[in-house]
C-alpha cells in the first residue's frame, strides 16, 4: 500500500468535485477550473505573505545591522532577531506558508491522477489523461506532450529570471545561490514521470503562481529560494 493511501479520503472529494465540473466541461478543462478554484481560495493565504515580505524587507537594514553586531555571537543574535520580530509583529516564516498549504493538495492531486479512475480515460486533443510520455505514439500525441512541456518550461524560465534578479540583489552571495535559479525548472522534469492529467494540473497551479507572485511582489525584494520555487 502506497504512504499516500492516507490521502485517499481527501481524493475521492477531489475526484468527486472535478467529476462534477466534468458533466458542465471537457474534464481537462474541469481539472484546470478545479485547480483555479483551489489557488483563489488559498489566494488570502498569499496576500498575507506578500505583506510579511514587505514587512521584512522594511526590517532588512534593521536585521543587517543585528547581524553584524553579534556576528560572533550566534546565540545573543537570535534573541535580539526574535525579540525585533516580536517587536515589530512579523513572522519570519510568513512566506513559506502558501507553499507549505499547497503540499497537501499537490499530494492529493498527484495521488488522483496516478491511481486509475475514470477521470483518466478521458482526453485532451484526442490524448488520454492517463496516458505517460513513454506510451505515447504518433506526432499528434507526443504534440500535447510537448506543448504542455513548452508551457511548462516557459513558467520555469519566468520564475528563472526573477530568481537569478534577487541573487544578483542579494548583498553577499550565499553557498549554492547559482544553482537555486535551476529549480525554476523543476517541473518540467517532474512532469517527464506524470500522465497528462497530472501535467495539465502542474502547468496550471505552476501558471497561477508565477502570475500571483508577480502581482503580489511586485515591489517586494525576494529571495532566490522563494523566486525559483514559485512554482
Amino acid at each position: 500500500m502506497s504512504v499516500l493511501a492516507v490521502l485517499d479520503p481527501a481524493v475521492a472529494v477531489a475526484h468527486a468535485a472535478v467529476a462534477a465540473i466534468a458533466h458542465l466541461l471537457p474534464t481537462a478543462a474541469a481539472i484546470v477550473l478545479f485547480t483555479v478554484a483551489v489557488r483563489l481560495a488559498l489566494h488570502p493565504l498569499a496576500r498575507a505573505a506578500a505583506r510579511g515580505e514587505k514587512s521584512r524587507a522594511v526590517l532588512a537594514p534593521k536585521v543587517a545591522a543585528l547581524n553584524a553586531k553579534f556576528k560572533q555571537r550566534p546565540e545573543k543574535l537570535r534573541e535580539a532577531m526574535a525579540e525585533l520580530y516580536r517587536e515589530e509583529q512579523v513572522s519570519p516564516f510568513a512566506g513559506c506558508l502558501p507553499m507549505l498549504v499547497q503540499i497537501p493538495f499537490f499530494s492529493v492531486m498527484y495521488r488522483l491522477f496516478t491511481t486509475p479512475n475514470d477521470l483518466l480515460g478521458h482526453t485532451l486533443f484526442g490524448v488520454p489523461l492517463g496516458l505517460h510520455v513513454p506510451g505515447a505514439h504518433g506526432a499528434g500525441q507526443f504534440a500535447v506532450f510537448g506543448l504542455l512541456y513548452a508551457g511548462l518550461a516557459a513558467v520555469g524560465y519566468v520564475n528563472y529570471r526573477r530568481a537569478r534578479r534577487a541573487a544578483a540583489a542579494q548583498p553577499t552571495p550565499h553557498p549554492g545561490a547559482g544553482l537555486l535559479p535551476y529549480l525554476s525548472f523543476g517541473s518540467v522534469l517532474f512532469a517527464l514521470l506524470v500522465p497528462v492529467a497530472a501535467a495539465l494540473y502542474l502547468l496550471t497551479t505552476s501558471a497561477w503562481s508565477a502570475a500571483e507572485r508577480a502581482w503580489l511582489y511586485r515591489d517586494v525584494p525576494q529571495s532566490p529560494a522563494a523566486a525559483a520555487l514559485a512554482g
